[in-house]
């Protein structure tokens, strides 16, 4: 029997929650002028003087009201009015069928009869009064009639109550997108504000006080809640240590809404788009923001290259990029389901883009002059790159071949096709190097910039960016550690001391494009990441958010420092080492300048050597160009010894 209702429930549901079709609403409202039309009628017909009006009179009454709303109803589209959005401009088109209906009327019956008594004119007034009441009445009614059955449907749907975190603009507006849901049912707002616990929102949504943790888990109790959402991800992270942690502790869902930028419908939210709370979402800094307008008028039809098109900072440069209404985007990389995958996202959502994607690798020249010569880009950025530290380690030659020489061959391949701005993503692990990677990625910056400043890079402009660990890139250690959890753990981190800076993908590419714009020329940018994050630490908060208990449910396991790994990262700005730009999140970088015909000579003895795998010679070499280079947990450790002896 329970099934059986159920099922009504749902059927009804669906059948009401579309407000039925507007052919229904069409007849709906003709029933209902001429429903009005026959009372004023039969009333006007008691009332009226036996003779002074024949049938036909009546009749002609009857007919004419009902061509004149069927006729109006197309001319005025009052039947196409939407009955959840309904309002008093809509009230008018109702008001306004009426009136000429009757207005119509009363024309038709004095150009018949010649004269009309006071009798018949009270009674068409009536008609007016009473049409408009049945229009109103009967929409007030399928309202009624949906919320009654909603709420059934939703008791029998086991709907998710939810208490919204605070009372603010975002938070107001997200629930009315979720008025609708089929999922979430909010019973009220929490605030810290006193003054705000008397408060209603929207008429009936309660606002109560929380002072302390404690607090709201006795309201969640109360009113049966199974939930918080947070409208911002700011929200969320002033209450990790309270509110927050107190839910993943109760196992009470913390839930995130998504920003307008991830919303397909401007009314309603659809049940995916609210999300569980992610470490990430609390990891973050106030966002970055950026001049978009410059930006977008910096690269607006333009012809522009991203070399690592593939990887996760050329994609997401990609898909930035690709609504700044670039004439041509030219994507280069060697890995080729990674190139089909981002090549079918921008068919699907980017449909006017012109977008051509190259299959390449930066250390063959010949594939290289193939996309300069046949595309002529405008503005390139250089993301191809080898970035995993503990496989350079083992694999140096590699890791010069791609960073070092690929970089170079790009370099040289812009200047000789007048590429404007050549942008190369750089890392912090280039700062005072402890490993094969960061001093790779070091060696480029000093080829790219020696170049620009020689005087032989013609009218291109070189610029690098720097920036540290970069949230659910490729193989980093967040994606790593959902991978362990999703198998039950352990969870490993290489020390219980180990720090990192952490940014997101849209952040990093947003100093890339901001970069891009500020440059004069040969300059390093850095990004302020602000404080860094305990790995330890994250891990925990990981396990905490799936629901678990660290070293309980989920075991940490501290493997020890890999190959080259700090344990602490360098600070990317200071006011010692860095200059200021107009974006106080963007600084330029102080760093000591190289002759170009110094730096061009190391980097060829570089590929020799590198081409011929002679590695202890190899990393000599990078040792002895950037002095600061200082293996850590190394094999490469001895050449550092044997410099200080």
């Amino acid at each position: 029997m329970e099934l059986i209702k159920k099922a009504v429930y749902a059927r009804l549901d669906r059948y009401i929650s579309e407000y039925l079709s507007i052919k229904i609403i069409f007849c709906l409202d003709l029933i209902m002028s001429m429903v009005a039309t026959f009372f004023s009628v039969a009333m006007a017909n008691l009332c009226v003087r036996p003779g002074f009006y024949n049938d036909y009179f009546f009749i002609l009454w009857i007919i004419s009201a009902g061509i004149a709303s069927i006729v109006l109803f197309y001319i005025f589209g009052s039947y196409k009015v939407i009955i959840r959005h309904i309002n008093f401009k809509d009230i008018y088109k109702f008001v306004a069928v009426a009136f000429i209906k009757v207005l119509a009327v009363s024309a038709v019956l004095f150009l018949y009869q010649n004269h009309i008594t006071r009798a018949p004119k009270v009674f068409l007034v009536l008609d007016f009064f009473l049409t408009v009441f049945f229009f109103i009445a009967v929409r007030l009614l399928m309202i009624v009639v949906y919320e009654v059955f909603k709420k059934r449907t939703n008791d029998s749907k086991n709907i998710n109550k939810i208490l919204v975190y605070n009372v603010s603009d975002k938070s107001i507006a997200l629930i009315a997108r979720l008025q609708n849901s089929q999922h979430f049912k909010i019973v009220g707002f929490i605030s810290r504000t006193k003054k705000e616990s008397k408060l209603y929102v929207q008429g009936n949504l309660p606002v109560y006080y929380v002072e302390e943790a404690k607090d709201f888990g006795k309201l969640v109790s109360h009113l049966g809640v199974g939930g918080i959402l947070f409208s911002t991800e700011e929200d969320a992270r002033a209450e990790q240590d309270e509110i927050l942690n107190y839910s993943i502790q109760q196992h009470i869902k913390t839930l995130i809404a998504p920003s307008i930028d991830e919303i397909d419908n401007a009314h309603e939210i659809d049940q995916k788009q609210i999300r569980e709370i992610r470490v990430e979402d609390l990891l973050l800094r106030k966002e970055i923001k950026i001049n978009l307008e410059e930006v977008k008028r910096e690269f607006s039809g333009k012809v522009i290259m991203v070399t690592g098109a593939a990887g996760s900072i050329g994609s997401e440069l990609v898909r930035q990029l690709a609504g700044f209404g670039v004439k041509r985007l030219i994507l280069f990389d060697n890995a080729e389901t990674p190139m089909h995958n981002i090549r079918l996202e921008l068919e699907e959502k980017y449909t006017e883009l012109d977008f051509v994607p190259v299959i390449g690798d930066v250390r063959y020249k010949e594939r290289l002059d193939f996309a300069f010569r046949t595309y002529h880009p405008q503005i390139l950025f250089h993301a191809a790159a080898y970035k995993h530290v503990p496989l350079m380690e083992e694999n140096p030659c590699e890791a010069v071949l791609v960073n070092v020489i690929g970089s170079r061959n790009v370099a040289d391949k812009a200047v000789e096709y007048g590429v404007e701005k050549m942008v190369m993503v750089s890392t912090d692990k280039a700062v005072n190097p402890t490993n094969i990677m960061g001093c790779s990625k070091r060696l480029a910056e000093i080829y790219i910039q020696s170049f620009g400043l020689s005087g032989q890079s013609g009218r291109t402009k070189f610029v690098t960016t720097r920036f540290g660990n970069v949230l659910g890139s490729n193989g980093s250690v967040i994606p790593r550690f959902r991978e362990q959890l999703e198998k039950g753990g352990p969870i490993t981190v290489t020390h219980p001391e180990i720090t990192r800076f952490f940014m997101t993908i849209p952040e990093a590419c947003r100093l890339v494009m901001e970069a891009a714009t500020m440059t004069s020329g040969n300059q390093i940018f850095v990004f302020d990441m602000g404080k860094s994050v305990k790995i330890d630490t994250l891990a925990r908060r990981m396990i905490e958010l799936a629901g678990l208990e660290p070293d309980k449910d989920i075991k940490i396991k501290y493997t020890g420092l890999r190959p080259g790994e700090k344990l602490y990262e360098e600070k990317l700005s200071n006011k010692e080492n860095t200059l200021p730009t107009p974006n106080e999140r963007i600084l330029i970088a102080k760093v000591r300048d190289y002759e170009y015909s110094v730096a061009r000579d190391a980097v060829s003895r570089l590929e020799k050597l590198s081409m011929n795998v002679e590695i202890d010679e190899l990393v000599k070499l990078m040792k002895e160009i950037v002095p600061e280079y200082i293996s850590k947990n190394s094999r490469f450790e001895k050449f550092d010894k044997q410099d200080n002896q």
